[in-house]
Formats: C-alpha cells, structure tokens, sequence
C-alpha cells in the first residue's frame, strides 16, 4: 500500500489536468464565440455590423454610393405577362368611380391570354369568356358605340332603350344579350379568376392544394348560377388541376417562388380592385340579378 499510492497520485492528478485543459479551452472557444456573435461578425470575411443596422453611406469623390433598387420580376416587367393584363384592368377605372368599357375589355383579352396554359378548367371557362368579350366589343364598336364608353352610361342608355332584361330570363340568341348583362356575367368570372389567382399566390405549404382553392372559388363565384351539369364537369376538371408550383412557374417564369407568389398576389389585387368598383356600380343599379 505504501509503494502504490506515490504511483496513483501523479496519475490522478494527469487525468484531472487533462479535464481543466479541455474545460479551459471549451470555455475560451465559447467566450470568442459570444463576442463574434456580439460584434455581428460571420464566420467568413466580412463586416462586423450588428443585426437590424444598416451601413451609413460611404463619402466618396464620385458622390454618395447608395444600393442599387430591386428589380421587378420579368412578369412584371413592361413585356410581362402579368404587367400586360394589370395595366389596362388599372387603366379601367377613371378617376370619377366608372369603368372604362373599353380598356375593361382589353384587360380581359390579356387576362384569357395569361389563363388559358393553365389548363382545361381555364380553357373552358376562358372560351366562353372570350365569347363574351367579343359580343360587348362589338357595342362598344358598333353605331351606338357613344353610349358603351363606360359602365355607367352604358347602363343608362340601355335602360332608357328597354334594353335590359328582366331579371332571370336569358335570350334565346346569347349574341343579342344586352351589354349590362354581358357585362354581369364577365364580372362574376372575374371574380373567380381573382379568387383563384389570390389562392394559388397565398396558400400555404402543407395546406389544400391548388385545385381544392379554386374549386372552391368557383362554387363561391360561378358555381350558384351554373346548372348541376356544368356543376359536376367542373369540379371533374379540377381533379387535374396543375399543383401549385406550376401554376406560379407559368404565371412568372424564371423567378423564384417567393418572388412569383408575390407578383401574382399583386396582380389578384388589381383584379379585385376593378371587382369591386364593378360590384358596387351595378349593386347601386339593381342589376346583379340580371342574370
């Protein structure tokens, strides 16, 4: 017992030095690493500037440097998809709280251009769209085209002509509908394409798909004024629907997603914009069950 515990004492007192060394160093390593994460310094080499603060503005000879603004995805862009059917839906509405018949319409044309890849619900309902567009382009065009400039003298002029339908009873020829009940039945697809623009864009991961978000804005939209026939095929179509990720590469290609969901975001907006203008001057007219 003696001879062994002068042997034991040295290698006790090794491992704990072993122990303090290691506890020393881990304790250095985090206390460097709290004050890098103090400072704001990365890993790699760059700037120290803490979080939530921005560089002042460097003085230089050639004048203050600044950063350079962020540029609008091609969508957007003045050849855009997007920006060509946003820009004469905005044009529509004048400053006097009317709809411009005219750049309404050419907002619809660009609009049944960017819909129609998208698949066989769209085409359908783009179709019968672009039918509609032509019979009111051909008031807006034809000899009585002073009184088809604009929503509401439009609806004037045809209910002081006994134009207008009685509500609830279609024309046997759809090409002799007047323009304010052409122009019902245009502004409720609007809505759902606004409605399902607006899903595609917000919708969460994880959450309905795609095709469950726009079946549901066509049984909000179109659905009520649909016979169950047209009903049933619809929501057929909508079992094919693309998913999510391709409706946004087809409305903004080459951009990322984020960036896509935003602009379509911004392009349901003008949508609903021109909606509800629309909404409100044919509610104060007694004419949304025209049709």
């Amino acid at each position: 017992m003696g001879v062994a515990l002068p042997s034991q004492v040295p290698r006790r007192w090794f491992r704990h030095s072993i122990l303090l060394a290691i506890f020393a160093l881990l304790l250095f390593y985090l206390c460097a690493w709290s004050l890098r994460a103090l400072s704001g310094c990365g890993s790699e080499a760059q700037s120290c500037i803490p979080k939530g603060l921005q560089p002042l503005p460097i003085q230089q000879q050639s004048g203050t440097l600044e950063a350079p603004e962020r540029e609008e995805p091609p969508c957007l862009g003045p050849q855009g998809m997007l920006s060509r059917m946003m820009k004469p839906f905005h044009a529509s509405l004048n400053p006097e709280g009317d709809v411009e018949l005219s750049q309404y319409l050419a907002g619809w044309r660009e609009l049944i251009k960017f819909l129609t890849p998208f698949g066989s619900i769209f085409a359908f309902a783009t179709s019968e769209a672009f039918t509609k567009v032509k019979h009111l382009e051909a008031r807006v065009h034809g000899p009585d085209a002073a009184h088809y400039t604009s929503l509401v003298g439009m609806v004037a002029w045809e209910r002081r002509a006994g134009l207008l339908e009685r509500p609830g009873i279609a024309p046997e020829d759809s090409a002799r509908s007047s323009g304010s009940r052409t122009m019902l039945l245009l502004h409720r697809a609007l809505r759902w394409s606004q409605l399902c623009l607006h899903r595609v864009a917000t919708g969460s991961r994880g959450g309905p798909d795609a095709g469950e978000q726009c079946s549901d804005a066509y049984n909000t939209a179109l659905g009520p004024h649909h016979p169950w026939l047209v009903r049933q095929a619809a929501h057929l179509a909508f079992l094919a629907f693309p998913g999510r990720g391709r409706l946004l590469e087809l409305a903004c290609p080459g951009t990322r997603e984020a960036e896509a969901r935003a602009a379509l975001a911004r392009a349901a907006g003008t949508l609903e914009d021109v909606y509800n203008r629309t909404q409100g001057l044919l509610a104060e007219r007694g004419l949304l069950q025209l049709a």
